[in-house]
């Protein structure tokens, strides 16, 4: 017969009676876990703090930086290491300075050189060392759509909300509309309240969250009463336009308008002229727009003279074929290499927005002239653009259709994805 040692017997004897006495009293005889004193908590925090500083217009990197008492920074050296001109960095672009907690010292660098780049530069000890890090974007698609009551910036800023468009981007896609009807609608005196438009474009977003307009795809708007659609398409040549519903180009032999960004304060007929203090004939069409606004030649032609012209102030007048002339008075300036008998191409830039001559404010007179006398441009009918060739046909009417369906897509609130990559 198997005996247990005497020891071990009496322990385990006494754990039980120990265990008794412990239930029957309700109380440990030691200290519980949660009685015992625990430590704080350590708490990890960044071993940095973040500065934003703007470069400002007419600033240069090299002054950025010893606002931030960067040191031993070698701009040119770095920048040609990493492939980027510094003085092609746009005014407001925002540099990140990583600023040890201790020291207050600048350890890292970064800032964008574009959308598709970010530059960062980290100190080490031997100096600074950078690197390009590439910024992913995605792409959906839109549509977007609104009615016409003051302006076109109104109508898109009160359709789309921030959510899907910020301000910047919101004034993108008018920029990008504008341009892209431009030889069908002055935007600035053509629509009228009511008038309707729906627009199918790419949004892009990038990793940080910035959002961009891409490439409008489609346009459908209706306008004074005439509806005007327009489709991208890229024919067999590779060159990328937008067309009508037929496949006719939208380029046009002229320009609705001869500059961007416009807002008209007078039209064709007699006003008040507000220098001369008498009625005359206003024989042309005035664009409000600041003083160095750039502007464009509504056709091709050959400059008849480019100068100063009395009341006109600073002006240039160029010959068209068919007996037009087209004028732009009151130039701030005159684009060097505009001189008479030099020829000009559509959306050239000839001149710069001023206030020359007999003028009050700064502004673009633009006059529009057959056989000498003026007319409105609006009552002229020009030719349609030159039309797709027939092999490319096929291709398109597909993807017109496919772009009409999004057009005509409703039901839901505007700006939200159709289409997301």
């Amino acid at each position: 017969m198997l005996r247990l040692p005497t020891f071990p017997r009496f322990a385990a004897v006494g754990i039980l009676a120990l265990g008794a006495i412990v239930m029957a009293r309700g109380e440990w005889p030691w200290p519980r876990l949660s009685d015992v004193p625990i430590a704080a908590a350590i708490e990890v925090r960044d071993p940095f703090r973040v500065v934003r500083d703007t470069l400002h217009s007419g600033e240069t990197i090299s002054t950025v930086l010893a606002r931030q008492g960067v040191t031993g920074f070698d701009v040119r050296e770095l920048a040609d290491a990493l492939s980027f001109d510094p003085r092609r960095i746009r005014a407001d672009r925002i540099f990140s300075v990583h600023r040890d907690v201790v020291t207050d010292e600048p350890t890292r660098i970064e800032f964008k050189v574009g959308d598709e780049r970010r530059l960062r530069f980290i100190r080490t000890s031997s100096g600074w060392e950078g690197s390009s890090v590439l910024i992913r974007w995605t792409v959906d698609t839109l549509q977007l759509a609104g009615v016409i009551e003051v302006s076109l910036d109104e109508a898109v800023s009160r359709a789309v909300s921030d959510a899907v468009l910020d301000a910047g981007a919101r004034s993108a896609l008018v920029a990008t509309l504008a341009d892209v009807n431009a030889w069908s609608v002055d935007f600035s005196r053509d629509p009228q309240p009511g008038d309707p438009f729906v627009v199918v474009t790419e949004r892009l977003i990038s990793e940080e969250g910035e959002i961009k307009i891409g490439r409008i795809l489609a346009s459908d708007l209706t306008i004074n009463g005439h509806n005007l659609k327009a489709f991208h398409f890229t024919p067999a040549s590779g060159k990328t336009g937008y067309y009508d519903e037929r496949g006719r180009a939208l380029e046009r032999e002229f320009l609705a308008a001869p500059v961007q960004y416009r807002y008209i304060t007078g039209g064709v007929g007699r006003r008040f002229h507000p220098i001369a203090k008498v009625y005359r004939p206003h024989n042309g069409i005035d664009y409000s727009a600041a003083t160095g606004t750039p502007v464009l030649a509504a056709s091709k032609g050959v400059v008849v003279r480019a100068g100063t012209a009395s009341g006109y102030g600073r002006m240039v007048e160029i010959r068209h074929k068919n007996g037009i002339t087209t004028r732009y008075a009151h130039l701030s300036r005159i684009e060097a290499g505009i001189s008479a008998g030099r020829s000009v191409q559509q959306g050239q830039r000839i001149g710069r927005v001023g206030s020359t001559g007999l003028s009050t404010a700064p502004h673009l007179h633009y006059e529009f002239r057959v056989n000498g006398r003026p007319r409105d441009p609006r009552t002229i009918t020009f030719p349609a653009g030159d039309p797709l060739g027939r092999a490319d046909m096929p291709v398109f009417d597909a993807e017109r259709d496919a772009l009409l369906d999004l057009l005509a897509r409703g039901g839901r609130p505007t700006g939200a994805p159709i289409l997301s990559d």
